[in-house]
């Protein structure tokens, strides 16, 4: 009775939104996960059509038990293996079959069916047609792929080579081929069961769709390398990342539930892999810059999500539940975007790989493109350009999968990557931009200000003195030199007082000129540098001037 009471408690919490059913079946530490897991998928699926039961046969009324109790009972007592339990539920149960058989009886009546399968709702036989294929991946840490090929071919099944396209992997009977992007992949019709096979009790080959094994593979992390796993368990993808890296290097893995992180550790040493080391720790509340993360260079990020792209696992929310749904959605998402963020943080990091088995874009593009907005020195990355369904607009470079175009799981993958480059790249077109007004203004302005000093004097040439204010009374520094001379000349040619007088005023009109020439020249020019060299020009040709009409002057007089 164990066994129903727990996959009760399941259905109860999946109604209520607390985790994907997956989860749930391995958070319940429940000792047989097996046929716990199966029970809950299939009285879900079912779950539409046991309820119309119950309810039709008044059972809850009479029997006092929960619905979910009375669905998972009800299922395995009319569609499913029999019931597994004895004592006084088996004795109750025995005693309402007949009422219960023959309301399902009705129903198929009624609806003109003779399968129980005919009885589900529309959106369940969809998901029952897609009837997706059975994928085994090989490891690669205990075999080759032409081993475990060999060895099935030996064992009955038939093998046909490569898929070339999606229609190749629809198979019957024993067929078997390689998937078309994954060469370690084999593919084998839906069903198939493996679970008591030779090579996955030996831990040669590995039960695992093919969407899930996206992740591990575009992250391609080379042999040696140091690696996180955030939220590794059950063990799959870790599992994959330790062949790929060849079993060496070192491979940190990380999961908040300790029964699950026993179970994954089961998984690994079946497995072979050796370079693990688990942790049951918050990933959250890892330290980046540890020393003991100091090389690590390539992380997997598979959080908590919805599992809505789990098939027979989707639920058509009434309009009550959307609410609800919303909220749980927005607090998965803001928890995927932590560890997002948080997984960049590690100094070392080149690659993160984000994967969700969610349909929503809640928690697919919107959280990477939140992160992105975060994270401007990662981009991301074009994965498989072949690959059929793309991440919508405009992160068309992830990956989604879904049961009709991919024939896997829903599923969605994004990659980032760091790029060294992406600040100079920003700073460049800046540097482009402001760089040409100022360089062409700065060149006008030395044109107007160099053609009056090419105009004034050839001695530009020369460098100017360095301008200061002292220089500008060089007028008449020049002034007193021509007094100190003009008397000497006086002397010698013996001319009269007034006649000096006369001079000296027609030199003191002069300068007045020459101040005038000299200040509107510097309006022109508007550099103490030229003012300066402007004033020692017209010093200089007022000097020579003055003495050409002293000269003249004097001449005259003599004569």
């Amino acid at each position: 009775m164990a066994l129903y009471v727990k996959a009760a408690e399941i259905l109860d919490k999946a109604e209520k939104k607390q985790g994907a059913l997956k989860t749930l079946v391995y958070d319940s530490k429940f000792e047989n996960i097996k046929p716990l897991f199966a029970l809950v998928l299939e009285t879900q699926k079912f779950s539409s059509v046991l309820e119309e039961i119950i309810v039709s046969s008044k059972l809850l009324k009479q029997t006092k038990m929960r619905m979910n109790l009375a669905k998972v009972l009800v299922f395995d007592l009319l569609i499913g293996q029999g019931l597994k339990c004895g004592g006084a539920w088996k004795t109750m149960m025995i005693k309402h079959r007949a009422r219960l058989q023959s309301v399902l009886a009705r129903m198929k009546v009624k609806q003109k069916v003779s399968k129980n399968e005919d009885l589900l709702p529309a959106s369940v036989k969809q998901v029952l047609a897609e009837n997706l294929p059975r994928y085994v991946r090989v490891n690669t840490v205990k075999t080759t792929v032409e081993d475990a090929v060999d060895y099935l071919k030996r064992d009955g099944f038939a093998y046909l080579g490569q898929a070339s396209r999606l229609e190749d992997l629809t198979l019957k009977e024993k067929y078997f081929v390689m998937d078309m992007h994954l060469p370690e992949l084999l593919v084998f019709p839906p069903n198939t069961d493996f679970h008591d096979h030779f090579l996955y009790k030996a831990g040669h080959i590995i039960l695992q769709d093919k969407a899930s094994c996206l992740p591990a593979y575009l992250l391609n992390p080379p042999a040696g390398a140091h690696i996180i796993d955030a939220c590794a368990a059950p063990g799959n993808k870790t599992s994959h990342l330790a062949a790929i890296m060849k079993n060496k290097g070192k491979l940190f893995a990380f999961d908040l539930d300790a029964k699950r992180l026993s179970t994954m550790a089961t998984l690994l040493l079946r497995s072979g892999v050796t370079c693990h080391q688990l942790a049951n720790q918050d990933f959250l509340k890892v330290d980046p810059d540890s020393p003991q993360f100091k090389d690590v260079e390539y992380v997997l990020l598979d959080p908590s999500c919805s599992g809505s792209g789990m098939v027979c696992l989707r639920d058509d929310a009434s309009s009550a539940d959307q609410q609800k749904v919303k909220a749980r959605l927005a607090a998965l998402a803001c928890f995927q975007l932590r560890c997002l963020n948080h997984g960049l943080k590690f100094p070392r990091l080149k690659r993160l790989v984000y994967s969700t088995c969610s349909i929503h874009s809640q928690e697919n593009e919107g959280v990477v493109a939140a992160c992105l907005q975060e994270n401007p020195g990662f981009r991301l990355v074009n994965l498989l350009s072949q690959w059929p369904e793309r991440g919508l607009e405009p992160l068309t470079q992830c990956l989604r999968a879904n049961p009709a175009k991919t024939r896997t799981h829903g599923f969605f993958v994004a990659l980032l990557e760091k790029h060294s480059g992406a600040g100079r790249k920003k700073q460049e077109p800046a540097v482009q931009i402001s760089d040409p007004p100022v360089t062409i203004s700065e060149a006008v302005n030395e044109a107007e200000k160099q053609e009056p000093a090419v105009q004034i004097s050839a001695q530009e040439a020369t460098p100017p003195t360095p301008p200061t204010r002292r220089k500008r009374p060089a007028a008449s520094d020049a002034s007193e030199t021509e007094d100190k001379q003009t008397p000497a000349a006086d002397q010698a040619d013996g001319t009269p007082s007034k006649k000096r007088k006369r001079k000296r005023k027609k030199k003191k009109k002069k300068k007045k000129v020459d101040t005038v020439e000299t200040v509107d020249t510097m309006e022109t020019v508007d550099t103490m540098e030229t003012v300066d060299t402007m004033e020692t020009v017209d010093t200089m040709e007022t000097v020579d001037t003055m003495e050409t009409v002293d000269t003249m002057e004097t001449v005259e007089t003599v004569e």
